[in-house]
């Protein structure tokens, strides 16, 4: 009898040890993908995987480390980005689940309408080929610019066919957009980057709407995209009970997130 108390204990000591062996480092951008993998974490820890969250203030380390296995997935990219990405980095990360669309809008320190931005303002938008074009797509959309092809998510400045308002676009990483909207008199700016410097994000001065081809992703490896704690995660990430968690993660935060949610499509989540 002793013999199989002492069996049965370490058996389920070996379990647990199992269980908590399965860890799963995942890289992010701070605000909200960090956050929202923050929160998800119980949901995974019931399920026997350590979520360890890495998080990083750029763009392209993310890919970089996942592609060189120091990572196992990321959080922080959509399609055209992770595309780009492949075909200029010869890669081939794969995207496993869409989880949320943030929302891209262009703010001012010194106006407070689109309209009273002057003549020969200068407007500052984000350099990597994809969000240059999303940017430039809607100064199109806005009328301000003409643009080649007003559609082509990937046109560049050389694209622009007729600049009326003699605006000076100014080509910034995505990261620095935030901290230059004093210097500039229009800067376009991630909604993580803007919540993350405290800028109020009601007093967009243009905000793009949502559209699929923005919805952001879980990303991984073809070697690791079916490893059962990547398809945890993404579960955890699409499922009906996660909607109410992302609307906790980003609670308080002035800006409608639309996020993906298994059965249901999107669902808007206002700050």
């Amino acid at each position: 009898m002793k013999k199989s108390i002492i069996a049965a204990g370490l058996l389920a000591l070996f379990s647990t040890a199992a269980l908590a062996n399965e860890t799963l480092i995942v890289g992010a951008t701070p605000v909200p993908h960090a956050e929202i993998l923050e929160f998800v974490k119980p949901v995974l820890a019931k399920e026997g995987v350590d979520l360890q969250v890495k998080v990083f203030n750029d763009f392209i380390q993310p890919n970089q480390q996942l592609a060189e296995k120091h990572l196992d997935a990321n959080y922080y990219q959509y399609r055209p980005f992770l595309d780009n990405y492949n075909q200029t980095r010869h890669t081939n990360l794969v995207p496993v689940v869409g989880v949320h669309i943030e929302p891209f809008g262009a703010y001012s320190s010194k106006y407070t309408t689109l309209a009273a931005v002057p003549d020969g303002a200068t407007i500052a938008i984000p350099n990597d080929p994809v969000n240059t074009g999303r940017a430039l797509v809607m100064l199109s959309n806005a009328g301000l610019i003409t643009l080649k092809d007003p559609h082509n998510p990937q046109s560049a400045t050389k694209d622009i066919t007729s600049n009326p308002h003699h605006f000076k676009i100014r080509e910034l990483e995505g990261a620095m957009l935030a901290r230059a909207v004093k210097q500039v008199d229009l800067a376009f700016i991630f909604a993580n980057y803007a919540l993350e410097a405290g800028i109020d994000t009601d007093k967009a001065l243009l905000v793009e709407k949502g559209s699929d081809l923005y919805v952001e992703y879980l990303v991984a490896r073809p070697d690791n995209i079916q490893d059962p704690g990547i398809q945890k995660l993404a579960q955890a990430l699409h499922s009906e009970r996660s909607s109410s968690v992302h609307s906790d993660a980003l609670s308080g935060q002035n800006f409608t997130w639309i996020l993906i949610t298994a059965g249901s499509g999107v669902s808007r989540c206002p700050g």
